[in-house]
Formats: C-alpha cells, sequence, structure tokens
C-alpha cells in the first residue's frame, strides 16, 4: 500500500481519537497532557515491537502524529506564561516533556519485553 495512504489513514484515525479524547476529558484537566503521554506511550511500542514499515507508517509516523498535539502543549504553556502564570507554565512544560519521555520508554521497553 502506498506510504501516503498509510500515513493518512493512520493521521485521520488519529486525529478523530483527539477529538473524541478531548471531548471526553475537560481541558483544564489536562486533556493535552493525556494525548501527549497516552501517544508517546504508543509510538514508543510501535517503534520497538517487530512490525515493518507499513505498521510505523500508519499507526507511528499516522495516528501518533495526529492524536499527539505539540502546538496545544506549546500554546497553552506560552498563554499560561503570558497570563502571569509562570509557576503554571513551567509545570505544564516540565509535566509534559517528562511524561511524554516516560511513556515512550515505558512503551517500548514493555513491548521489547512482549516480543
Amino acid at each position: 500500500m502506498n506510504s501516503l495512504v498509510l500515513v493518512g489513514l493512520g493521521g485521520a484515525a488519529g486525529a478523530l481519537a483527539r477529538h473524541l479524547l478531548g471531548e471526553r476529558i475537560d481541558a483544564r484537566t489536562g486533556d493535552t497532557l493525556a494525548v501527549n503521554v497516552l501517544g508517546s506511550l504508543a509510538l514508543g511500542a510501535v517503534l520497538a515491537a517487530p512490525v515493518g514499515d507499513p505498521v510505523v507508517l500508519a499507526l507511528g509516523t499516522g495516528f501518533c502524529g495526529a492524536f499527539t498535539t505539540f502546538s496545544t502543549f506549546a500554546f497553552e504553556t506560552v498563554r499560561l506564561f503570558e497570563t502571569g502564570e509562570r509557576r503554571r507554565a513551567l509545570a505544564n512544560a516540565l509535566v509534559n516533556l517528562v511524561g511524554a519521555l516516560l511513556a515512550v520508554w515505558i512503551g517500548s521497553t514493555v513491548a521489547g519485553l512482549a516480543w
């Protein structure tokens, strides 16, 4: 299957999943953090699993790329900083970064153990 089709289908599914999760989790309670950590966990697992390039393109590049939301994280962090909530901005940046990095490590570790 064409790589553009794989990435497109995965991306469409990831964007829909992101929207649906965002509707379920109130933005004030961390929907951006949730999708970034869950997407990082999934990406770590996909990249560690013995799957072929089509799966990596569809799930890793497509789904995880559309599901996670770095631009929203960046916007929310800047908005917090500009409105004087500098400690919350710093905490948001650190929790997203550390959470995503740990999630990739956990996902890749668990997937590596499973295979």
